[in-house]
C-alpha cells in the first residue's frame, strides 16, 4: 500500500487536461483479473476499515483485484495533483470540498451517466447526492452524510467547574466565554477551546449572516468586514488563553487526525470539527465527547450549519476499466457487507437501506454520530454552494493569512481584506 504525499506545484490539475482522452472500455480483452488503484485520505484506522471492505468486494467479484493508496489529509490532494498531471492517477479517487469540481471542469473525472448500468445511485439522499453534481453532471457519489459543529469533552468541563451550554440558544460571545472559563480552571496544557479557524467554520460562520464563502455563479460571497469580526474573536481568544499560543496552533497545522487533535488527546473542552470524526476522537479520548449544534444556529441569525457528503467517490476519466470502477464505487455504497466495515469512518451511510442495515453494528461511540445527524437534519440551512474552480486554494490562503494574525504580524482588518482579495483573485 502506497502512502506517501508529493508536493504539486501550482497548475498541475489544469496541464493534466492535456493528457486526457476518452476513458478506455472494461476488461474483456485482458487476461487474469482486472486490477483497479483505489485511493483515500485518513488515518490506519481507516485504512483498516477500507481494506476490509476492499477484501470483501474482491470475495464477491473473483475477477478484480484492488490496491488501496491512502495518505494524511494535508499530503492527500498534493499527492492527486501529482499522479493526475502524470496521467497515473488512480481509477477510483475519494474527493472532498470544492476538488470534484474542480477536476470534472478539467475534465479529469469520468461523466457517472455513462456507467449507469453498474452504478445506482437512487436508493441515495438527494441532499448529499446533489454535493457531487455541477452543472448538470454526476462526477461523485457521496460516501456518507455529515455535519459540521462543536465536539465538546464533558469530563473537561466538569473538571473545570463550568457547565455545558444549551446548543439551542448559545452564540458565538458564549464559545468565547465558556473556552476562556475553561481554560482558567484546566490544569496547564488544556484549554477551553482549540483555534477554530477553518474554511468550513467561516462558511458556517458567514452563512449565518445570509453570506457563504461563495456565490452560486462562483464569485466570492463572504465580506471582508464578517472575516475581521471573526478574527477578532480568535485574536481575543488566543490572548485570554482561551485558546491555545500561536506556536501550537500552527504546530497542530490545519486538520490534523483525530488522535492528533487536543481534542483527541483530551486536551480541550471544544473544536469545531465534522461529525464524522467524532467516534474517532471519542476512541482517542476515551473520553464521552459529544457533539453540539454551532453557536448562534438559534439565537437570532439563519442556520449556517448543513448536510454535506462526507465525501465523494469520483473515477478517474482515465481509467481503463470503467465499469470495474463504478462498481466499485457501487459496492461501496449501496452493499451491506461494504457498510458492516466502514461503518460511520466516511460519514452515516448516504443509503437509508444500508444505514438500516447495520445500525445495529454501531458502538456507543457512532450511535452518538448517528443521534447528532438524526436530530440536527430538520434544522439545518440550504445545501452549501461548493466553490468554482481555484477554490481549492482558499485553505491554504486561510491558513497562511491567519498565521499572520496569530503571530500578530497582520491585524483582523488587514488580514481580512488580503483574505477577501487573494481569493477573489483565486476564483477569477
Amino acid at each position: 500500500m502506497r502512502a506517501t504525499g508529493t508536493r504539486a506545484a501550482a497548475g498541475l490539475i489544469g496541464a493534466a487536461v492535456l493528457l486526457l482522452t476518452a476513458c478506455g472500455g472494461g476488461s474483456d480483452s485482458q487476461d487474469g483479473p482486472v486490477e483497479l488503484r483505489f485511493s483515500w485520505w485518513g488515518n490506519e484506522q481507516r485504512a483498516q476499515a477500507t481494506e476490509r471492505a476492499i477484501a470483501a468486494f474482491e470475495a464477491a467479484h473473483p475477477g478484480i483485484a484492488v490496491t488501496g493508496e491512502y495518505a494524511d489529509f494535508n499530503a492527500y490532494f498534493d499527492r492527486i495533483a501529482t499522479s493526475v498531471a502524470a496521467n497515473d492517477a488512480p481509477d477510483v479517487i475519494t474527493m472532498g470540498g470544492a476538488y470534484p469540481r474542480e477536476y470534472g471542469d478539467r475534465g479529469a473525472l469520468l461523466d457517472l451517466a455513462e456507467v449507469s448500468q453498474y452504478l445506482d445511485l437512487g436508493k441515495l439522499d438527494e441532499a448529499a447526492t446533489s454535493n457531487g453534481r455541477f452543472d448538470g453532471v454526476q462526477y461523485g457519489v457521496p460516501t456518507g452524510v455529515n455535519s459540521y459543529g462543536v465536539v465538546v469533552n464533558p469530563a473537561v468541563f466538569e473538571a473545570a467547574g463550568v457547565s455545558l451550554p444549551d446548543d439551542t440558544t448559545w452564540t458565538w460571545a458564549d464559545f468565547e466565554r465558556i473556552a476562556a472559563q475553561i481554560s482558567a480552571a484546566a490544569p496547564e496544557g488544556t484549554y477551553g477551546a482549540e483555534d477554530p479557524t477553518s474554511a468550513d467554520a467561516l462558511d458556517l460562520y458567514s452563512r449565518q449572516s445570509n453570506e457563504g464563502l461563495y456565490t452560486p455563479d462562483g464569485k466570492l460571497a463572504i465580506s471582508a468586514a464578517t472575516v475581521t469580526t471573526w478574527w477578532e474573536m480568535t485574536t481575543r481568544m488566543r490572548n485570554a488563553g482561551a485558546t491555545p499560543p500561536a506556536t501550537l496552533t500552527v504546530e497542530l497545522g490545519g486538520q490534523p487526525a483525530p488522535e492528533q487533535t487536543l481534542m483527541g488527546r483530551g486536551l480541550s473542552g471544544m473544536r469545531l470539527d465534522w461529525s464524522n470524526r467524532l467516534a474517532a476522537m471519542r476512541t482517542a479520548s476515551g473520553a464521552p465527547l459529544v457533539m453540539m449544534r454551532a453557536p448562534s444556529e438559534s439565537a437570532g441569525r439563519q442556520p449556517g450549519m448543513w448536510l454535506q457528503a462526507s465525501q465523494l467517490y469520483t473515477i478517474s476519466s482515465r481509467t481503463e476499466h470503467p465499469e470495474e470502477a463504478a462498481q466499485l464505487v457501487d459496492f461501496l455504497v449501496n452493499d451491506p457487507a461494504a457498510g458492516r466495515e466502514i461503518l460511520t469512518d466516511r460519514g452515516i451511510p448516504a443509503n437509508p437501506e444500508v444505514r438500516d442495515a447495520i445500525s445495529g453494528a454501531f458502538n456507543e461511540n457512532q450511535k452518538v454520530e448517528a443521534e447528532f445527524i438524526d436530530r440536527i437534519s430538520e434544522q439545518v440551512g440550504p445545501p452549501l454552494v461548493v466553490g468554482p474552480v481555484g477554490s481549492t486554494d482558499t485553505r491554504s490562503i486561510l491558513e497562511r493569512i491567519g498565521s499572520d494574525v496569530l503571530f500578530d504580524r497582520a491585524t483582523p482588518a488587514d488580514a481580512a481584506a488580503r483574505f477577501v482579495d487573494e481569493v477573489t483573485a483565486a476564483i477569477s
